[in-house]
């Protein structure tokens, strides 16, 4: 990999910017200065140092955030997005999936695209799971209607859901498609309303709840590796309370 690549991924500037820095000698490849931008390096292998401090190269890195309200699930918008939220200095992060501007919970911010086509592609379907608050209470019929998959009037479907009542007023629902607005729309279509929504899992990553709203952590191990597991080994068992 050229050497300005790997500082342009660790977020120290343009390919431009980095050609003047690697030039005034400002970078040392295993205790050599660089004076080449285009030289190739092994940056998992090779020791690179930057002021004299060495650098520490993730080709990906994972980040477990607990979305707010009121804030865009995207790289760039004119009102505050995700990424704003996430001080850090990689290249290239996006959020996988998206939840509404008035949802919260958990998201996760990578730069993994393989693993986020994995978890998000339909044909997979992994299951999400998210605690709803709903205007009234539903009744057993509603509920089998959202747990046997659902047609609107327009021809679309729905795919079963599983509904685990919380109180009156709260659900937990377990999905294994995300379709637009599907939650609004399929407590819409039994006559209710979404006044609350957070999702809490996505595949086994459960949210950490001591993570305040606009806070997020990176990812352990285990939880990187369950994210990795084939479909087969998603697990079913919702978020215990």
């Amino acid at each position: 990999m050229r050497l300005d690549k790997v500082l342009a991924d660790l977020g120290f500037g343009t390919r431009k910017e980095l050609k003047q820095l690697i030039r005034s000698g400002r970078v040392s490849v295993n205790g050599t200065a660089a004076s080449d931008p285009g030289m190739h390096v092994d940056p998992l292998k090779d020791e690179i140092l930057l002021d004299a401090r060495r650098l520490a190269y993730e080709k990906y890195v994972y980040f477990m955030l607990n979305k707010p309200k009121g804030i865009v699930s995207a790289t760039r918008d004119a009102s505050e997005t995700v990424l704003d939220l996430i001080h850090e200095p990689y290249r290239d992060l996006f959020p996988c999936g998206r939840l509404d501007k008035d949802t919260e919970g958990l998201m996760l911010i990578t730069n993994d695209g393989p693993l986020a086509h994995q978890l998000l592609s339909p044909k997979h379907h992994v299951e999400k799971e998210y605690l709803v608050t709903i205007r009234k209470a539903l009744d057993d019929q509603d509920r089998k209607r959202m747990e046997e998959g659902m047609r609107l009037q327009s021809g679309e479907v729905f795919r079963p859901a599983e509904v685990i009542p919380v109180s009156d007023h709260q659900i937990r629902l377990i999905l294994k498609e995300g379709k637009y607005h599907e939650i609004k729309r399929m407590l819409l279509a039994v006559g209710n309303e979404v006044t609350g929504l957070k999702r809490l899992r996505m595949k086994n990553l459960v949210l950490d709840e001591t993570l305040e709203p606009g806070e997020y952590r990176r990812l352990s191990e285990d939880e990187l590796q369950s994210l990795r597991a084939p479909e087969d080994f998603t697990s079913s068992t919702p978020v215990s309370q």
